[in-house]
């Protein structure tokens, strides 16, 4: 029997606890070369995966859904990259934060720290006054360097973007990227679980920690805790999804980047400016590019590629020049987060299905 490179690699993982439970989607195009479901779920409940479960998707929140938003809302000239964030927000005009542009919050250039232990002030107020505290500890935070000089991974920037989106698009956020984005491409299997609603999704979804903050194991909650406190909707976590989810959004952005969507959405020109900057600002905004050295997509993805991870275990990288897509979703924190053998396991499965992909490109599928 012909040996799968890719599958032996994934099963390995499984064998060397890299994870419980993974879903891997590879595709080339629009075409699913490679889905598959491994492990467990829930390995307290002994609840198998399935291609179907619903992730914690973590900090994949933030290409996915608060940069998607606030590219809407530049689309619809509501917006500028290069305002203020102080016009939509203007409890950030006295403080350090007031010259703070949209652009530099999406690049990480805001000059905001990366994180900040928010829910140890949160968990006293009642859930109603939780996400307005949020915006005051986020004017109160002391930047740690002069915007647009240095760019630092800030959940902050985030939080903060969320708000100021919503003050711009007069809703909540996932409420806007439901009605706007998600409804309209067909997306069931992306939302977001807000605590607020008593309507919550009935989905198979993966298990996360042995939370000693909320003392359970997660399980259809936000792992992240600010975003927990904050209500389950912020702009650094708290969308779940699917891969094959992931992946027809992430096909769906391609199209409309192209030109050659039916309903577009968005316009090709912001589209192009998020995924790949400009000739004036070539960062690209709330997604990330391939490291030089080490990089979690591999060896093999070119440079006009971008992608995420997520605290969680998630990723995806999406190759604009080879017009290939890999989305990995795992739940390596449950029951801990402190296994971090994805680190070293991630690049591996890129580079395994980059090769594959070479090998297969002109022959069908693959295996």
């Amino acid at each position: 029997m012909q040996s799968d490179p890719i599958n032996d690699l994934m099963q390995q993982g499984l064998r060397e606890k890299v994870f419980p439970g993974a879903v891997l989607l590879a595709g080339c195009g629009d075409d699913r070369l490679f889905l598959k479901a491994y492990g467990r779920a829930d390995l307290f409940a002994d609840r198998p995966m399935t291609v179907e479960t619903v992730f914690d998707l973590a900090s994949l929140t933030k290409p996915l859904a608060t940069a998607l938003a606030v590219a809407l809302l530049v689309d619809r000239g509501r917006i500028g990259l290069d305002q203020p964030a102080a016009e939509w927000l203007p409890v950030l005009k006295d403080s350090d934060k007031a010259g703070i542009t949209i652009r530099q919050l999406l690049c990480h250039t805001s000059g905001l720290p990366a994180h900040r232990l928010f829910y140890m002030q949160l968990q006293s107020l009642a859930q109603e006054r939780r996400k307005a505290a949020v915006l005051h500890h986020l004017v109160n935070t002391p930047l740690e360097t002069e915007p647009g000089t240095v760019a630092c991974y800030s959940d902050l920037g985030f939080m903060l973007l969320c708000r100021l989106l919503e003050a711009a698009a007069g809703r909540p956020m996932n409420a806007f990227l439901e009605k706007e984005i998600y409804g309209p491409l067909g997306l069931a299997d992306l939302f977001f679980v807000d605590l607020a609603s008593p309507k919550r999704a009935r989905k198979p979804f993966a298990a996360t920690e042995l939370c000693p903050l909320r003392n359970r194991l997660l399980n259809g909650e936000v792992h992240d805790d600010n975003a927990w406190f904050a209500g389950g909707v912020d702009g650094h976590a708290g969308l779940f999804g699917t891969a094959p989810a992931v992946f027809q959004l992430l096909r769906s952005l391609v199209a409309q980047l192209r030109g050659c969507a039916t309903n577009p959405i968005f316009s090709p020109q912001t589209l192009a400016a998020f995924f790949c900057g400009t000739a004036t600002h070539p960062l690209p905004l709330g997604f990330d590019r391939p490291a030089g050295n080490n990089s979690s997509a591999g060896r093999h993805f070119s440079s006009r590629s971008v992608g995420h991870l997520g605290f969680t275990g998630t990723s995806f990288w999406l190759d604009l020049e080879k017009d290939l897509c890999v989305v990995l979703l795992t739940n390596r924190v449950h029951p801990f987060r402190w296994n971090t053998r994805l680190r070293q396991f991630r690049p591996r499965i890129h580079d395994r299905i980059m090769k594959q992909y070479e090998m297969e490109s002109q022959k069908g599928p693959l295996p």
